[in-house]
């Protein structure tokens, strides 16, 4: 997103007294604050009663005067003007003698093109704390523009923020543009990590007050994320970007980006592509492939099973496939003596004396043939128990609890996976989010006036 700082000039007449005609940057309106009197500064300890505080003292009334003239005269020499400012800034001391010392910088400014005195006039009017508070916002804005177009990021920022904080607007650009256009400034010198957190803060931030958030906002973020290796920042964007815009194809780009900025072995691939097919985000033909190697149809035939059935029936695979109409042959020829030891293995991961082995691995039956209740149960038993994968059990734990609709439960136990697993569980906890927010039950309408 681009600003640019216009260069307007004051009318042709000459304006009296301290007059400050400030042709503002961001249109071509000029607005005049006119100081009919000065009232001068009585700097003489003689007087016996204290005089109220002036605006203006003797000195800088006498120097401020002439060079108004020469400003905002039609044809005034501006130029020579301009090298008496440093005489008249030691002689601006109170607020109202910043903000026409500043007044008159930024119209010398203007009229000669110098966006250098445009900046310093407009930040010695912002300093001076004489803005009117309708126009703090406005003022800032045109200062960050200024700021900006000199390449003088830091300054520029601080006055973004301030127009941002004013909740400064116009038709054509929002508080949302100038939102953006801080995370870009940090992203234009590589600061790729303050840039997404400025951005993840305004999302927050306009969630919080019930807005809906624009997807090009999670969109940018998670390319920059992607793009710089920016992690975790990249999948705070990518999670929130499903959240609120879970199509099939958004999950699908979430989900390849995990993968295609881990390493991930067959465990973990297998957990990512559990849910890559719970949100249709299974399309080629290696997919499912990946996914029945990740699960073994001799160790879990009846999810090989389900996941072939899933290719075939779709069509995104044909039947004549060898490798997974060998894993449907395997499969289908071992689930039934699978399920007819599924109460003994239920026993034995019950007794007080089984193993971790046989625990993790009533929990992983359970799973595969959709018991989720059981899977919880042994789930939650092996993470009391010394040497358990913690992150493998508890994704799986994670996954049990969705199914059955525990989505807080759920989420908070994804949200105690960190290391490898952290970008699988952070997805999940997003699928379950998603799911959560699909089953609330929508706001009664509030009854109408008598009923």
């Amino acid at each position: 997103m681009r600003f640019f700082v216009s260069s307007s000039r004051t009318g042709k007449k000459p304006v009296s007294n301290l007059a400050l005609a400030i042709a503002l940057a961001t249109g071509t309106a000029v607005l005049s604050g006119v100081v009919a009197e000065p009232a001068f500064a009585q700097r003489e300890k003689k007087e016996k009663k204290k005089p109220e505080a002036a605006a203006y003292s003797k000195e800088f009334v006498a120097m401020f005067q002439p060079l108004q003239a020469a400003v905002n005269t039609e044809g005034g020499d501006v130029v020579t003007a301009k090298t008496q400012f440093p005489a008249l800034l030691a002689l601006t001391v109170s607020p109202d003698e910043k903000n026409a010392t500043g007044g008159l910088i930024y119209n010398a400014g203007a009229k000669t093109g110098d966006q250098t005195l445009q900046l310093q006039g407009m930040a010695l009017m912002l300093e001076s704390g004489k803005v009117a508070p309708e126009q703090v916002g406005r003022f800032n804005f045109i200062a960050y523009q200024l700021a900006n177009a000199q390449r003088q990021s830091a300054e520029s920022r601080v006055f973004l923020q301030k127009a941002i904080d004013a909740q400064f607007t116009t038709p054509e650009l929002t508080v949302a543009d100038m939102q953006t256009a801080m995370a870009e400034s940090f992203i234009s010198e590589q600061r790729y990590a303050d840039g997404l957190n400025y951005l993840a803060q305004a999302i927050a931030k306009a969630k919080s007050e019930g807005q809906t958030v624009d997807e090009t906002w999670y969109r940018r973020g998670l390319s920059v994320g992607y793009n710089n290796k920016v992690t975790p920042q990249v999948y705070e964007f990518v999670t929130g970007w499903v959240i609120d815009y879970p199509s099939a194809t958004n999950w699908r780009d979430a989900i390849n980006i995990a993968r295609n900025m881990n390493s991930f072995e067959g465990p973990e691939m297998l957990d990512l592509l559990r849910l890559s097919l719970r949100v249709g985000a299974l399309q080629e033909k290696y997919e499912y492939s990946d996914y029945v190697e990740a699960a073994d149809a001799r160790r879990l035939p009846k999810e090989v099973k389900r996941v072939v059935d899933d290719a075939f029936n779709s069509g995104r695979a044909s039947r004549d496939d060898i490798y997974l109409a060998d894993a449907l042959q395997i499969a289908n020829g071992r689930i039934a003596a699978d399920e007819h030891e599924l109460p003994a293995l239920e026993k034995d991961a019950r007794a007080a004396t089984a193993v971790l082995r046989t625990v993790v691995a009533a929990g992983d039956t359970f799973l595969s043939y959709s018991q989720y209740p059981k899977a919880e149960e042994f789930y939650t038993k092996a993470l009391g128990m010394p040497g358990v994968n913690t992150a493998e059990v508890q994704t799986r734990l994670g996954i049990a609890q969705t199914e059955q609709a525990k989505y807080d439960e759920a989420i908070a136990t994804f949200r105690k996976i960190g290391g490898k697993r952290d970008p699988i569980a952070r997805l999940w906890a997003a699928y379950a989010t998603q799911k959560k927010n699909a089953s609330a039950p929508a706001a009664a309408p509030e009854p109408a006036p008598g009923d």
